[in-house]
């Protein structure tokens, strides 16, 4: 499988591949989303973060095991045909392609909508258009200027939140705030308690609260193109979950402390309000140009990651072959405007489709994220099952509390699976989850299975 990754240049560093993975899990899930999640759950959801943080860092050492131990272009796609059958690949990269496209197309629409702020005349289709092909191209260069690019985005979303963190703490400790409503970790307490919505409230923002941390698995993307991937990806898979989970959590607690509960999200997003309390008359440009950046580092990320696994499925004939077609920089070219192709067609549909359709589409994200994750984890169990006691005492970066670590992470994520489904305003999402995966299967069988059949004939007959 060494030989699949030969033809992509690897040209990612530490840095490159930290900020990447800080720029596909820190994005709407905080900026917008957990305003949602903080009316499920109320101050408790803190607690959900740190539960949801914990799976998610258990599915990153049980990726990083994988990647360290065979670093491929493909990552957990290519991982998931050796250990689990070739159908498991070629349901789980082409699900997460999937989740790409339709994060790529809500990503490209919050663009126009944002650029509309300013330059509220131009047609929103131009800055679609712009964006696309800017994006695009870069991603057709060599992949360091790819990584360059999403460092420096990926460090101006991370300096508004650590900016946010740093005002609400100096209106809390010397009193800044020019509102009437006290300010103090009492307001963790009040307004209901720290529980107002019960265990149920809590239950339900887990919904939330895992999609917010989707994007990281990128990380194991970006093996395949990384300098000293023995090295480098340990590195930074064991700082982002943390610095993530920082960020979340901290953010919280701050926001929390600033607000009674109930009034976040009602005037806005959360980080506008802690910027008007402070008197920031231009808040508003201040957090436009934060989700600008945040927008295009998720297509930034989103195009290199479903780009890089659909290679991966060229490469093992689960997807056509001129998705391997490789660049003289080292870029699976073709991939790159696939993307492209499918972020305009998207568009055109986005004007074409009623909203709430478009989100039920966009809700499959959900869906596709905890299925991401969950195969994740029950590919790493599978290739500890079929390896020797010896292999498993030559892995580098072996995953921690094994086996009960993984199997605790498999059990929760069957949990937000139960959550989905019993939820009205999320049964949607497991459903039509559970059709596309049953659209993948049909699919393999019809149009995967003879090509390995022949495949495997071809030799004999010689």
């Amino acid at each position: 499988m060494q030989s699949q990754a030969q033809g992509l240049t690897r040209g990612l560093t530490a840095r490159h591949i930290r900020f990447m993975a800080l720029g596909s899990a820190i994005g709407t899930g905080l900026f917008y989303g957990s305003a949602a999640a903080i009316q499920m759950a109320g101050p408790a959801v803190l607690l959900a973060y740190l539960i949801g943080g914990a799976a998610v860092f258990m599915v990153m050492r049980a990726l990083g095991e994988m990647a360290v131990h065979n670093p491929v272009a493909g990552s957990f796609g290519q991982y998931a045909s050796t250990y689990l059958g070739p159908m498991a690949g070629f349901i789980l990269g082409w699900t997460y392609a999937f989740e790409m496209i339709i994060v790529c197309l809500a990503d490209v629409t919050a663009f126009g909508i944002y650029m509309g702020f300013w330059f509220p005349d131009v047609p929103r289709w131009i800055w679609v258009l712009g964006i696309v092909f800017l994006i695009g191209g870069l991603n057709l260069c060599n992949v360091k200027v790819f990584g360059e690019m999403e460092f420096w985005l990926s460090l101006l979303k991370v300096g508004a939140i650590v900016a946010m963190i740093l005002a609400g703490l100096g209106i809390m400790v010397f009193g800044l705030s020019s509102a009437e409503t006290a300010v103090g970790i009492s307001n963790l307490t009040e307004h209901g308690g720290f529980l107002p919505n019960g265990v149920g409230g809590l239950i339900a923002s887990f919904a939330v609260v895992m999609f917010a941390f989707g994007g990281i698995e990128i990380i194991g993307i970006t093996a395949g193109e990384a300098k000293d991937p023995q090295r480098v990806i340990p590195k930074a898979i064991n700082a982002v979950p943390l610095r993530i989970l920082l960020f979340y959590v901290l953010t919280l607690f701050v926001l929390m402390c600033l607000y009674p509960w109930p009034q976040i999200g009602n005037q806005g997003s959360p980080f506008v309000q802690i910027f008007s309390n402070l008197g920031i008359g231009s808040a508003a440009t201040v957090l436009n140009i934060v989700v600008i950046s945040a927008a295009v580092s998720a297509i930034n990320s989103d195009i290199f990651g479903a780009g890089r696994m659909m290679y991966g499925l060229a490469q093992q004939g689960q997807a056509p072959r001129g998705f391997a077609k490789i660049s003289r920089h080292g870029v699976p070219w073709m991939t790159v405007l696939v993307m492209g192709a499918a972020l305009l067609g998207g568009v055109v549909l986005n004007y074409l489709i009623p909203e709430n359709v478009f989100l039920l589409i966009a809700s499959i994200a959900t869906f596709a994220t905890v299925w991401v994750w969950l195969m994740i984890l029950v590919t790493q169990v599978a290739m500890r099952r079929q390896m020797s006691r010896e292999e498993v005492a030559q892995l580098k970066f072996p995953v921690p509390f094994w086996p009960y670590g993984p199997l605790a992470a498999i059990a929760f994520m069957l949990f937000v699976f139960g959550v989905l489904g019993y939820f009205p305003d999320t049964q949607a999402a497991l459903l039509v989850g559970v059709v596309w995966v049953l659209f993948l299967v049909v699919a393999y069988r019809l149009w995967c299975k003879p090509r390995v059949v022949v495949a495997a004939e071809v030799p004999t007959s010689n």
